[in-house]
């Protein structure tokens, strides 16, 4: 089928018709992916904690957080280059103004700035009101979807998307413990800007996703956040071997960065842009919540945190509720293929 002709139609596929390279349109497994390149990021905290905090590496920690994932991003660049000349044949001739303006706001939002607003806001805030507050993110995605892209959530996504969003709740703090907490403050409007950031991403990625295949869209991203971490670095006055090579640094750190640049980096990157690929953005960031689920499985089989029966239920009721939206067309978009399991 013709671009013109998929623009102009909808089209129900069966999922024994998705191939692994078709157009993501026709990929009913796409949230999927979405769904496990979110929670390969959501196990970042077992690599990253012991870089920036006390403990294993020193006092204070080796890396700032800023400088951590500047040091992350150069990393993924790294790895990402081979795979793109790898990728050679499938590189586009041009690439319009408008995806370029996507994987910018990409790469700017959802690589540096929201990284930054969110640990401006764990510093200057409860982390458990932070961590609810940040759940606003797929209704961020949902509107924006609407917005830029023209989705159309139906009644059954107004059925399931509250579930997954309650759950995701339970799921990431004890409500109890934010009620004597203050909901106002700066670390409230970090955290929302974080929000903000982060499901302007998944918007943009969505449209960037649309027009360019999985490399060129993922090497692009990094650079992008490279260069806008880059500038971080530099006006905090961190940009130096003190802080970009610290002298307590060692080869087991080294493991650590590598493992956090791949593991919890660029293999998400890559897997969560191949799924965004023929995943709405509306749809996308509920499947996004599977990081809060990684996250908590990690801080309590690596960290030793409690895991009580209260987020056992809400992972259970998060997965059940993704693979509803998923498995029921809840989303159509405008001139787009309709994808049914």
């Amino acid at each position: 089928m013709s671009a013109a002709a998929i623009a102009t139609s909808t089209t129900v596929i069966k999922a024994s018709d998705a191939g692994g390279d078709l157009p993501a349109k026709h990929q009913p497994s796409a949230p999927w992916y979405v769904a496990i390149g979110s929670g390969l990021w959501g196990s970042e905290s077992a690599f990253r904690i012991p870089l920036t905090e006390g403990g294993r590496y020193g006092k204070s920690g080796l890396y700032a957080s800023d400088v951590l994932v500047l040091i992350e991003h150069v990393l993924i660049l790294i790895t990402f280059l081979p795979w793109l000349w790898l990728q050679r044949r499938t590189w586009p001739k041009r690439i319009p103004l408008r995806t370029l303006g996507y994987l910018a706001i990409s790469g700017v939002a959802g690589s540096a700035v929201g990284t930054v607003f969110f640990t401006e806001a764990l510093r200057t805030g409860n982390p458990t009101v932070v961590n609810l507050l940040l759940n606003v993110q797929p209704v961020i995605s949902t509107f924006g979807g609407w917005a830029v892209h023209g989705e159309r959530p139906n009644g059954r996504f107004w059925l399931w998307a509250p579930v997954a969003l309650g759950a995701g709740l339970l799921l990431s703090g004890d409500p109890t413990h934010a009620a004597g907490a203050s909901w106002w403050g700066i670390s409230t409007l970090y955290t929302l800007l974080c929000a903000l950031a982060w499901g302007a991403g998944t918007v943009v990625g969505r449209g960037a996703m649309k027009e360019l295949p999985v490399a060129v869209a993922s090497t692009i991203r990094v650079m992008v956040g490279l260069v806008c971490m880059a500038g971080i670095v530099a006006a905090r006055g961190r940009f130096d071997a003190a802080h970009l090579l610290p002298a307590q640094a060692s080869a087991g750190s080294w493991v650590m960065l590598v493992a956090l640049a791949t593991v919890s980096g660029g293999i998400p990157l890559a897997i969560y842009f191949r799924g965004l690929r023929g995943t709405p953005a509306s749809l996308a960031g509920y499947f996004e919540q599977m990081q809060t689920l990684v996250a908590v499985v990690i801080t309590w089989g690596v960290f030793g945190h409690g895991m009580d029966a209260r987020q056992v239920i809400a992972g259970l009721v998060l997965i059940g509720a993704v693979t509803m939206l998923q498995r029921q067309g809840t989303v159509d978009e405008k001139g787009s293929v309709k994808l049914e399991a």
